[in-house]
C-alpha cells in the first residue's frame, strides 16, 4: 500500500469534490478544467502536501488564485479524511497538514503487509526478462560483471516488487570467433606441454591467462597425447566444449556465491544449431533491408536508423550528416557475425518467449550497439525502440587507501569476482556495486570491510540490529508488539518524520523501477537508517508510560521490517545482533 500516494489521491478528490460544491452554489464558475498536481514541499513547516490547482485554475475563473484557494477552502470537508487542516500559502497553493489517521494506517499498513510492505502493481500484468552479465565464458568473471551482475539482479527485484512478471537471463556466448579463440588458446598450451614451449608458437591474439594452461594440464590429465595428431576441427571443438563445461559450472559456483541465480541460461549455440540466425537473417533480407557486397550479406543499418531519428523527430538534413554504417550479416565465408546471432537472439525473446519488455545491462563501451541492435527488431516488426531498453554501467575502479588496485594481493593477477569475494564481503560487494549506473564508480575497499558509521552498508545493518535488540530486550520485561497504539502519543518531530520515511518506501521502488536505478533503495535505507536513529536518540522508549512504550514500540518494529524488506530487496542480510 502506497499511503503517500493514497494521501495524494485524497488531495485531488477534497480538491475536486470543493470545486464542484463552489461552483453549484455559484461562488465559482462551471466547467473549468485544470489539472490538481499533489506535491510534498520541501519545507513542511506550513504543510505536509501541497497543490497548485487554484494557481493553474484562476485565470479561467476570472478570480486571483488565492481568492479561489479561500472559496475552496470554504468547501472542503476533511471529517473522515487523513487531514486535520487547509490553509492558503503565498500566491495560492493549498497545503494539507496530515493527521492522527494517516500516521495510524501507515504503521498499520507495515504490520497488515509485512514482508510485502512495498510491493505495488504499476507493472502487473508486463512479463519482462532482464538479461546481465552475460559473460564471456572463456575466463573468469571481471569488475564490470561483478558491478552488472548486482545491478541486474537487484533491478529485476525491483521491478517483481512493482508487480512484474520478472524473468532472470544469462546469455552464453559458447559460438562464434571468441570460442574458436578459446579452443586456439588451450590447443597451443597443450601441445606446449608435449613438445615444449619453443616447439609451438602461441597465438598472438590468444587468451594469455593461468587459467588457460590450468585448462590444457586438465585436458592432458586426462586424454594424455591422444589430441596431438587429431584432426584440428575435432580437437578445437572437444576442446572448447572441455573448457566450456570446466568454465560454466565455475562462473555458476561465483554468482551462487554472490547470491545471484538466473532463471535460464540461454546458449548461444542453439541460436546456430536450430538454424534460427539463418531464419532471422531471411526474414531481414525477405523484408529488403539486406544488400550482397564483396560476397558478404550487409544490412541497411545506416538507413534503419537514419528513418528512426527521423520517425522520433530529427531533421532529415541533420541525419544524412551523420556517420552511420551498415554491419554485416553474413561474412564471404558463410559464416554468421555475432550481431546476426545477438538480432537472432532478441528476436527470439520477443516474437518466441513473448516477453512485452526486455531490459539488457551492459557497459558502457556497448552504447554504440543499441541503436543498431534496436533498429534491427524495428525493421523486423517487433518495436525494439519502444520493447527492448538498454542500461549502461560505467567502469568500476577499485582504490584502497586513495590508491588504484588492479592485482590481486593472492593471486598477483588481475582482480576477479572471485578474488573480490575472498577479501570483501558479499553483503558489501552487493551494496557498493548497486550504484547509480550512469556514474563511474570507485570501490574502497578499506571503507567496504569499516564496521562504523562511515561504511553504509554497516550504517544500516546495525540499525536492523539494533531494532531487534531492543524489542529483544522489551519483550524480556513484557512488553509485547500491540495490534492497537494511541497514534497521538507519537506526536514529536522525530516519531512523525519516522513515519513518513516508512511511507516513502513504496513510492521509491515506484521510482527505483521507472527509472532502471535499483541505488533508489540504497539512499532510501540510509536515510531511513538516519531517521531511526534520530527518534532513538530524542525519544526514549525503555522507562516511559507503558501506552507511550507500547506506540513506540510498534514504531520501532515498522522500521525494523522496512529495513528487511529493503535488504531483501538488495539481496543484502538482516543480522539480528552485531
Amino acid at each position: 500500500m502506497n499511503m503517500i500516494q493514497s494521501a495524494k489521491d485524497q488531495i485531488v478528490e477534497l480538491t475536486k469534490r470543493a470545486y464542484t460544491a463552489a461552483a453549484a452554489e455559484g461562488l465559482l464558475p462551471e466547467g473549468v478544467e485544470a489539472p490538481v498536481p499533489v506535491e510534498i514541499p520541501k519545507d513542511t513547516a506550513n504543510g505536509d502536501y501541497t497543490t497548485t490547482f487554484c494557481l493553474a485554475a484562476a485565470k479561467a475563473m476570472k478570480k486571483s488564485p488565492r481568492e479561489v484557494a479561500q472559496l475552496l477552502i470554504g468547501q472542503m470537508r476533511l471529517d473522515g479524511t487523513y487531514f486535520t487542516g487547509v490553509e492558503v500559502a503565498g500566491p495560492g497553493f493549498l497545503n494539507f497538514r496530515l493527521g492522527d489517521k494517516w500516521y495510524a494506517d501507515v504503521l498499520d499498513a507495515v504490520e497488515t503487509c509485512g514482508a510485502a510492505y512495498g510491493r505495488g502493481s504499476a507493472l502487473k500484468g508486463q512479463k519482462i526478462m532482464v538479461e546481465y552479465v552475460s559473460a564471456n565464458p572463456t575466463g573468469p568473471m571481471h569488475m564490470g560483471n561483478a558491478r552488472g551482475g548486482v545491478l541486474g539482479d537487484t533491478l529485476a527485484s525491483v521491478l517483481d516488487w512493482n508487480g512484474a512478471d520478472v524473468e532472470r537471463e544469462f546469455y552464453v556466448n559458447d559460438a562464434g570467433n571468441q570460442i574458436e579463440k578459446f579452443a586456439k588458446s588451450i590447443e597451443a598450451r597443450y601441445l606446449q606441454l608435449i613438445q615444449g614451449e619453443d616447439a609451438v608458437e602461441f597465438p598472438e591474439d590468444g587468451y594469455q591467462g593461468e587459467d588457460i594452461k590450468d585448462l590444457a594440464r586438465a585436458f592432458r590429465d586426462e586424454h594424455g597425447d591422444t589430441y596431438l595428431n587429431a584432426d584440428v576441427a575435432r580437437r578445437h571443438a572437444d576442446m572448447a566444449r572441455f573448457g566450456l563445461d570446466r568454465n560454466l559450472p565455475k562462473m555458476k559456483n561465483d554468482l551462487e556465491r554472490y547470491g545471484i541465480t538466473f532463471d535460464t541460461w540461454f546458449f548461444e549455440s542453439s541460436l546456430h544449431e536450430s538454424g534460427y540466425v539463418a531464419d532471422t537473417v531471411k526474414a531481414l533480407t525477405d523484408a529488403g533491408w539486406t544488400y550482397e557486397r564483396d560476397g558478404a550479406l550487409w544490412l541497411k543499418t545506416a538507413d534503419i536508423i537514419r528513418d528512426n531519428l527521423v520517425k522520433a523527430g530529427k531533421k532529415r538534413e541533420d541525419v544524412d550528416k551523420l556517420d552511420l554504417k551498415d554491419d554485416v550479416l553474413r561474412r564471404a565465408n558463410g559464416f554468421y557475425t555475432y550481431f546476426a546471432a545477438d538480432i537472432a537472439y532478441h528476436r527470439n525473446k520477443f516474437a518466441v518467449r513473448g516477453f512485452d519488455k526486455v531490459i539488457d545491462v551492459w557497459g558502457a563501451d556497448h552504447h554504440g550497439h543499441v541503436a543498431r541492435l534496436k533498429g534491427s527488431l524495428d525493421a523486423l516488426g517487433l518495436d525494439g525502440t519502444n520493447r527492448l531498453d538498454i542500461v549502461l554501467m560505467q567502469l568500476v575502479k577499485l582504490v584502497r587507501d586513495g590508491e588504484a588496485v588492479r592485482m590481486s594481493k593472492r593471486t598477483g593477477k588481475a582482480i576477479s569476482l572471485s578474488d573480490l569475494l575472498d577479501e570483501i564481503p558479499v553483503d558489501a560487494c552487493r551494496w557498493f556495486f548497486n550504484t547509480k549506473p550512469d556514474t563511474q564508480m570507485e570501490f574502497d575497499l578499506g571503507l567496504a570491510v569499516r564496521e562504523d558509521s562511515e561504511n553504509p552498508v554497516y550504517y544500516v545493518q546495525y540499525a536492523h540490529a539494533r531494532i531487534c535488540n531492543l524489542i529483544k530486550t522489551l519483550a524480556e520485561e513484557g512488553y509485547t508488539i500491540k495490534k492497537e497504539v494511541d497514534i497521538s502519543l507519537a506526536d514529536s518531530e522525530q516519531e512523525r518524520d519516522l513515519i513518513k520515511a516508512l511511507a516513502a518506501f513504496p513510492e521509491e521502488l515506484r521510482m527505483a523501477a521507472r527509472d532502471y536505478d535499483p541505488s533508489y533503495i540504497n539512499r532510501y535505507l540510509v536515510s531511513l537508517a538516519g531517521t531511526f536513529h534520530r527518534f532513538y536518540n530524542a525519544c526514549r522508549i525503555k522507562g516511559e508510560a507503558d501506552d507511550v512504550i507500547a506506540v513506540r514500540l510498534k514504531l520501532a518494529e515498522a522500521t525494523r521490517r522496512v529495513l528487511r524488506n529493503g535488504l531483501d530487496i538488495l539481496g543484502v542480510t538482516a543480522p539480528e545482533k552485531m
